[in-house]
């Protein structure tokens, strides 16, 4: 009778013990598994995009050089208003005019209304434009080449407005007018 009590209480300790150990203890390992699955994953995950980053790169290595500086003049990651009105007005003065009155503007901050305080913050839009309003003197010709070299040249510009009066200071033989102009231009945020 006694190694039947003894069996019993052996029998109830070691399923105590299993219950408030052992189980326990296993489903904590097994939580521990899966998370250490989940490291494995991101560190594959990590390795295959450290590959595609090395092969990106060496592929971005074989580019010209130039060609990537005209891609950024084509599609500035910033604005630089001080060389975008340098640059206009180098394409100017090949035509022998020159920028005056320049006033450069974000469009945002012009729909806005004055007293209403605009909210910063990420925008949907990955790009963002700067509006330049500008006048220059010159021949009609003259002007046409400006238009033509601003249309050939790599910064994406769109002509916003343009207001064309005769200069009272030009004679009827060579004819001078004076150009008021508004421009978009845009870049990468």
């Amino acid at each position: 009778m006694v190694k039947l009590i003894l069996s019993i209480v052996g029998l109830g300790l070691s399923g105590v013990i299993f219950f408030l150990y052992t189980q326990p203890a296993y489903e904590g390992v097994r939580s521990v598994r899966a998370t250490i699955g989940q490291y494995d994953q991101a560190l594959t995950k990590a390795t295959e995009l450290q590959q595609l980053k090395q092969t990106l790169l060496s592929r971005y290595n074989t580019f010209n050089q130039s060609d990537i500086d005209r891609l950024h003049k084509l599609l500035p990651d910033h604005v630089d208003n001080v060389r975008l009105v340098l640059d206009l007005d180098s394409l100017a003065g090949r035509h022998g005019m020159a920028l005056q009155n320049v006033v450069i503007s974000n469009p945002a901050s012009e729909e806005l209304d004055p007293g209403v305080i605009a909210a910063i913050g990420a925008s949907g839009a990955r790009y963002d434009s700067l509006t330049l309003k500008f006048s220059t003197i010159g021949s009609y010709e003259d002007f046409l080449g400006f238009l033509q070299d601003l249309e050939t040249s790599l910064r994406v510009v769109d002509l916003v407005s343009l207001n064309i009066t005769r200069d009272s200071l030009s004679s009827d033989l060579s004819p001078r007018y004076r150009y008021d102009i508004t421009i978009r231009t845009y870049w990468l945020k």
